[in-house]
């Protein structure tokens, strides 16, 4: 595989994590395999992945507003830590993976929005990041959303396979609402984060909606450009960790991508992820930006402005278009994963800092 064919296209080797997800009994309706869809996994992943995937929907209540639909899975696993859940939004089925902590008591409970690499799905962003295990001794939540075709909305340009820019973001928008309801997510500590082309959705939401996020971080993944741009709107906190020899997705930028292959959506060109972070610098209206060398990798931090939004940049020496700290062997032509740096840990820290 080339990787300026399929710039996205984040395979992962073996699931094995995957194998242990619980499912209770009564989620009798997911043996239903959804046709068309590309895996690259294991038979014995395989099968517990066909399992998680079907679930029978009920009548469109009200096609405008999303909904649950009342399916086996959605109803009767409130106390399984991962389970699939599915959400009715503009008269479409969208589904996702839910992990709920265990415990929690009563009281709100931090959210993390984890979107997939492009061509890839949220049981490869759970195993790729390894999320809960952070997460989990925060009491927080966690939903690995599964893009359209494979794929999210990054850019705001119309494409023939893409003529609806927004609906990715009124899905997150709905999503988020639904686990606030639902789940005690709190309003006010609502996160998103994303590899690759996922990384770059994760700050089109902080972007566009810097209102509904308390943070987000991108992972290889970079803002929007040219006719797709993406600008930020408001003060919001963020991180983006970039491999500096990433040979999919530049440090530099993608001003001018690649032709995807026939009949699958066109790359998002994009600015690099320097610019990327001065551009929320900005609109935070954040102070100087400072170089804070580490090994292994190199940090700079635009300190908090008045709204209290900082951001920083963290560039990984060695690293390709991968997530760092993982255990996941990235596909062929993705460059190295650099054990310098723990993303996962990194990204959570800066979501939730000790203090709070």
């Amino acid at each position: 595989m080339t990787p300026h064919l399929s710039p996205h296209l984040s395979g992962i080797s073996g699931l094995s994590r995957l194998s242990r997800l619980v499912l209770r009994p009564s989620a009798r309706a997911a043996a239903r395999h959804r046709p068309g869809r590309r895996r690259w996994y294991g038979a014995s992943a395989l099968a517990v992945v066909l399992a998680l995937t079907g679930c029978g929907t009920t009548a469109d209540r009200d096609a405008d507003r999303p909904t649950r639909p009342a399916t086996a899975t959605a109803t009767a696993s409130a106390t399984a830590p991962l389970t699939r859940e599915q959400l009715r939004v503009d008269g479409r089925t969208r589904g996702y993976l839910l992990h709920r902590p265990a415990g929690g008591g009563d009281g709100r409970r931090p959210l993390v929005v984890a979107f997939h690499g492009r061509g890839a799905s949220a049981a490869e962003m759970r195993e790729q990041t390894r999320l809960e295990e952070d997460a989990r001794a925060r009491g927080m939540l966690v939903a690995y959303p599964e893009g359209l075709r494979a794929a999210w909305g990054a850019g705001t340009q119309v494409t023939r396979q893409r003529p609806d820019v927004n609906a990715d973001v009124r899905f997150a928008e709905a999503l988020i609402g639904d686990l606030v309801r639902t789940e005690r997510a709190d309003p006010h500590r609502v996160y998103a984060v994303g590899f690759s082309n996922g990384g770059s959705m994760a700050l089109r939401l902080a972007a566009q909606r810097p209102g509904l996020l308390a943070g987000a971080a991108s992972v290889s993944g970079q803002l929007p450009s040219g006719a797709a741009a993406v600008r930020p709107t408001g003060p919001v906190p963020v991180l983006i960790v970039y491999g500096a020899d990433d040979p999919v997705r530049p440090l530099a930028g993608l001003p001018r991508p690649a032709p995807a292959p026939a009949g699958q959506e066109p790359v998002t060109p994009t600015v690099s992820a320097r610019a990327s972070a001065e551009a929320f610098a900005k609109a935070n209206d954040a102070g100087r930006p400072v170089a804070e060398p580490e090994k292994g990798f190199d940090r700079t931090v635009w300190r908090p402005g008045p709204a209290g939004a900082d951001v920083r940049l963290v560039v990984v020496h060695g690293a390709g278009h991968t997530w760092p700290g993982s255990a996941i062997t990235p596909p062929q032509g993705f460059g190295a994963t650099s054990t310098a740096l723990n993303a996962t840990r990194t990204v959570l820290e800066f979501f939730t800092p000790a203090h709070q």
